[in-house]
């Protein structure tokens, strides 16, 4: 994926639908692109890292608590809830056969647009519960 067409693609996502160009702009400026080969773990459940991470391309394979839940796929995302409330990663996501690319935002860089866009907050805030309803149904 090209950088021009980064704005493109995450002003789709839902956390980020509604944003100004300039902020999108930020943020892009703030994150990072990631590619991880297949297999490799990009996060590990209980981990202190913190930061939010959207599929650009390829898929993830998710563990929690050594359950396999539903595969990541482009346009997805994860890390929002470690990087909301600073405790340790909730998962383990391993990068899928194809390997991975995401579009990396550490929760320094995230924190001011949540602040500063409360668009962003009530997305955040919408997905967070989306999850926990699924979680919620699959007990």
């Amino acid at each position: 994926m090209s950088y021009e067409s980064l704005p493109q693609f995450l002003a789709k996502i839902d956390l980020f639908e509604g944003l100004s160009k300039d902020t999108l702009s930020d943020l892009i400026e703030r994150g990072t692109t990631l590619k991880v080969p297949p297999g490799s773990h990009v996060v590990e459940q209980g981990a202190n890292d913190a930061g939010l991470q959207v599929v650009l391309a390829g898929t993830a394979e998710v563990e929690v608590n050594g359950v396999v839940r539903e595969p990541l796929t482009v346009g997805e995302y994860f890390g929002e809830i470690s990087m909301i409330d600073g405790l340790p990663r909730s998962a383990t996501v391993v990068a899928g056969p194809d390997g991975l690319t995401t579009f990396a935002l550490s929760a320094l860089a995230f924190e001011p647009v949540v602040k500063e866009n409360p668009d962003v907050a009530q997305a955040l805030l919408k997905a967070l519960t989306a999850r926990i309803r699924s979680l919620e149904s699959e007990s």
